[in-house]
């Protein structure tokens, strides 16, 4: 992604605080939840808008993966970032000073599986989040582009 492409940033005034203070300090450490929980930003493409877009998540990583939790707080629908990723998979992740080139799938099965037990270990939060909603949290597995 070309660093010249136009960026549309968030409606949501959160995300778009976390993404400023993350970018003003080059680190995703900046952007950390409640001073102590790592974050990973994610930029991918805006499915409808095709302008890059820009959602600091939690740090779920394992053996050089990350993993993209849709959780919303356990609203009822997807996080319109979900649907980015559907439409284009390919996106940077910068984990504190470092920024890699991925692509993203959607897990299903054993592979969901043992990456929730992974992703509730590092924020349990996402337990109570399942609770709350009908739908099954999607979860994209984000590996480094060959």
């Amino acid at each position: 992604m070309s660093s010249v492409e136009e960026y549309a940033p968030s409606p949501t005034g959160w995300v778009r605080n976390a993404v400023a203070k993350i970018e003003a300090a080059g680190d995703t450490k900046a952007g950390q939840f409640n001073s102590s929980q790592p974050v990973v930003l994610l930029t991918m493409r805006g499915a409808k808008t095709g302008k890059l877009r820009k959602v600091p998540l939690m740090r779920v990583e394992h053996e050089g993966s990350y993993l993209a939790v849709g959780s919303d707080g356990g609203a009822a629908k997807h996080p319109v970032w979900y649907y980015n990723l559907i439409a284009d998979p390919k996106l940077t992740v910068q984990d504190g000073t470092e920024t890699r080139e991925m692509v993203a799938r959607e897990l299903t099965g054993d592979e969901r599986a043992e990456w929730w037990v992974r992703a509730v270990k590092v924020f349990p939060n996402y337990g109570e989040y399942q609770l709350k909603t009908d739908r099954l949290i999607p979860l994209f597995l984000l590996e480094p582009m060959q």
